[in-house]
């Protein structure tokens, strides 16, 4: 009579893959044992409010730096006398302190056009947003806060603080 097989020793090697070989991966949980999406920007010195009001959940590969959020559906608004963004109800791209990268999920609309943002970098007191071809500076304190979906800043007809501040318009990166 044959012996059946033991699980033992394919349990043990599954445990020691995931966690002893396999990259960190966190998630967000609604128990609030992991930080927010928004507190996970910061400890990369990014300011709250490159994410708008509503990220639902997130996952982060600490070891490449490869995240995706996500929000419940897609977010759009307006910045008042300014720009109209669109972010998908996935966004996703790499983080590292100051910079992120092969951003993929965020549409800003300049004049006419719809153009990706694919990369932000902090500089000190600014964020650089760049479209690939042009890229356009702004002044970190409008980052302060989070714009809502749907309405930006202007929500209840008030304009914030942070959208009263001067914008500088996309200008080339040459």
């Amino acid at each position: 009579m044959e012996r059946p097989m033991s699980l033992l020793p394919i349990l043990t090697a599954s445990f020691l893959f995931i966690f002893c070989v396999a990259p960190p991966l966190i998630t967000a949980d609604t128990d609030g044992d992991l930080p927010t999406a928004y507190s996970l920007l910061q400890s990369y010195n990014f300011p709250v409010g490159i994410l708008p009001k509503g990220v639902v959940s997130y996952d982060l590969d600490e070891s490449t730096g490869k995240f995706h959020a996500y929000f419940n559906k897609s977010c759009s608004f307006a910045l008042q006398g300014s720009y109209q963004l669109d972010y998908k109800s996935t966004i996703s791209g790499y983080i590292s302190e100051n910079k992120i990268t092969k951003l993929t999920g965020v549409k800003v609309k300049v004049l006419f056009l719809w153009l990706n943002i694919v990369e932000v970098i902090r500089n000190g007191d600014e964020l650089e947003f760049s479209v690939g071809i042009t890229s356009a500076n702004f002044a970190i304190e409008e980052f302060y806060e989070s714009p809502q979906c749907g309405c930006g800043f202007d929500c209840n007809g008030l304009k914030s603080k942070t959208d009263k501040l001067g914008r500088k318009h996309f200008v080339s990166s040459v």
